[in-house]
């Protein structure tokens, strides 16, 4: 990236009504059939001329082309069974119907590398590429099969890292992966998580991302943050780890949350992705917010690593609150830009 501060978003932003129900997570698709691939290309289109207009430096496809971050690559893998449901706690919080795991995990064709090579044809902007990561994965799945949660974790990750080889090869400049678990489950994480992520990144070229936030703006995401006192600092319990790890960069959340910002420093050397917009209100922030916080960030990153960014994604927001904070994420940073 030539530019400084280059600005890019979490992940999901919000569809557009004729394709899917807005504002809502996991919603079904008013399209079928080739309609339906017809529609989600539309999406992703109009996805990428909403960052380009409110300046986003790295655009992604929005998630346009799936109905939900991590459910999405599972579907495309043998193993899983999706009419053979449990009700499992998702990351501790709140419960879900879930699809089992019935037998061998593997990876028989691409998931989103079509989509990824459509959005290559669309831009010369730098594209960056959002995978669930493997924790996550098998947090969202009832396991029938390894009865090991590292074991399952390590068979993701060898799918994902195929998945993501073939991402690179259609032009993906950064392959992200999703990790909300890495905030839950810190033993795991330094046990086996960092690894298991580590192998779904084995031999990439491209820069690599791990994005740890504390979830969508639904209400059991919001109910368990009230329940996390004056201070979050979970962060704490990873990124020391994750410093040390081979992953290029870290996407963390700031905006609006109690994290306290110094924890960056953990990461020292590390580039930051910042989240400098929260996406659990409609409130639009001011670029003086924006950039408020990423001066703040600039303290424990230097300025050539940090790159600006929303805390998680924006799906379940309505499309002018999205394009609002896109805009003020761009005009955030613009100022911070010029002080520099």
């Amino acid at each position: 990236m030539s530019k400084r501060l280059p600005t890019s978003t979490a992940g999901s932003l919000p569809k557009p009504s004729w394709l899917a129900q807005p504002e809502t997570l996991w919603s079904p698709w008013k399209l079928q059939d080739e309609a339906l691939i017809e529609g989600k290309q539309d999406a992703l289109r109009v996805s990428l001329q909403e960052q380009q207009q409110a300046g986003i430096d790295i655009v992604s496809d929005g998630e346009q082309t799936r109905q939900h971050f991590v459910t999405t690559f599972i579907e495309h893998l043998s193993g899983v069974d999706f009419e053979k449901r449990k009700t499992v706690r998702i990351r501790n919080r709140y419960d879900a119907s879930v699809p089992t795991v019935v037998g061998e995990i593997s990876r028989h064709k691409p998931v989103f590398v079509e989509d990824a090579r459509f959005l290559r044809q669309q831009t010369r902007q730098p594209i960056k590429w959002a995978l669930p990561g493997p924790m996550t994965m098998i947090d969202t799945l009832y396991d029938d099969h390894y009865k090991s949660r590292e074991k399952l974790a390590w068979e993701f990750a060898k799918a994902l890292n195929q998945e993501a080889k073939e991402l690179e090869a259609a032009g993906v400049d950064i392959i992200q992966f999703d990790e909300p678990a890495f905030n839950v489950f810190f033993d795991e994480v330094n046990d086996w998580g960092i690894a298991a992520l580590e192998r779904a990144i084995e031999g990439l070229k491209c820069e690599t991302a791990v994005h740890i936030c504390y979830g969508y703006g639904i209400k059991a995401n919001t109910d368990w943050k009230k329940t996390l006192g004056s201070e979050w600092r979970q962060y704490e319990e990873v990124f020391p780890r994750l410093q040390k790890s081979n992953i290029d960069i870290v996407s963390l959340e700031c905006q609006n949350s109690h994290v306290p910002i110094e924890l960056i420093e953990l990461l020292r050397g590390k580039k930051v992705m910042l989240g400098a917009i929260d996406v659990a209100t409609n409130t639009i922030e001011t670029p003086e917010e924006v950039a408020a916080t990423l001066r703040k960030a600039l303290q424990f990153v230097d300025a050539d690593k940090l790159y600006p960014c929303t805390n998680c994604g924006m799906a379940p927001l309505s499309r002018s609150v999205a394009r609002g904070k896109l805009s003020a994420l761009s005009a955030g940073a613009e100022i911070v830009r010029k002080e520099l």
